[in-house]
């Protein structure tokens, strides 16, 4: 009985258009999926080696659980549609979409879920590689805040951060590594990945 209101506390005219939201990003997510497996291909066939391949199931566990507290939240626990938190939240979350896609036309057939390194390609320092070493991680984190805001969900936000945090501290460090061979750079097939349904 006391279910029946947190299941009905958002309105559909707030909550319908962010459900669809959410679906453009897990079938935008999807998509990206799809590209790395082509890129993971290529990036073999010329010699390429991953690393971390053990912590990747948990980013896909990660990214998706964030997507699934997207719908849930705000749904069962009856989070509102707050104009001023709500918009800003979704300038944010677009702003970090559109870093990503800059990242990924950036790096090309480089760019993967994965942590991949094919011998002999330079490192990538051009768009905004030439600003920031991590930039896709930043949109990561940017979009993993925001995403949930937009419709009041944070408990899905905080939770995701803390984890997000923890797991990006395992990812770069698989990447420094990947990067660095007695103590040189080696060149990077697409080490600034967006993180697996992320």
């Amino acid at each position: 009985m006391n279910s029946i209101p947190a299941l009905t506390a958002s309105t559909p005219a707030s909550l319908t258009p962010y459900l669809l939201l959410i679906g453009l990003v897990a079938a935008e997510r999807l998509a990206e999926l799809i590209t790395a497996r082509r890129h993971t291909a290529w990036s073999l066939a010329r010699g390429g080696r991953e690393y971390g391949r053990g912590h990747y199931p948990a980013m896909v566990a990660l990214h998706t659980a964030l997507l699934v507290g997207c719908v849930v939240e705000p749904w069962v626990a009856g989070r509102p549609f707050v104009p001023l938190l709500g918009w800003s939240a979704l300038a944010v979350a677009v702003a970090a979409q559109g870093l990503r896609w800059w990242c990924i036309a950036t790096l090309g057939k480089r760019w993967n879920t994965r942590v991949l390194v094919v011998p002999g390609l330079p490192l990538v320092e051009s768009g905004p590689y030439r600003l920031l070493r991590h930039p896709n991680y930043v949109a990561v984190v940017a979009e993993g805040v925001a995403l949930p805001l937009v419709h009041s969900a944070w408990m899905t936000a905080l939770g995701f951060t803390v984890l997000n945090l923890l797991l990006l501290r395992v990812r770069i460090g698989c990447e420094d590594a990947a990067l660095t061979d007695g103590g040189r750079l080696r060149a990077p097939a697409a080490v600034h990945s967006a993180g697996a349904a992320s």
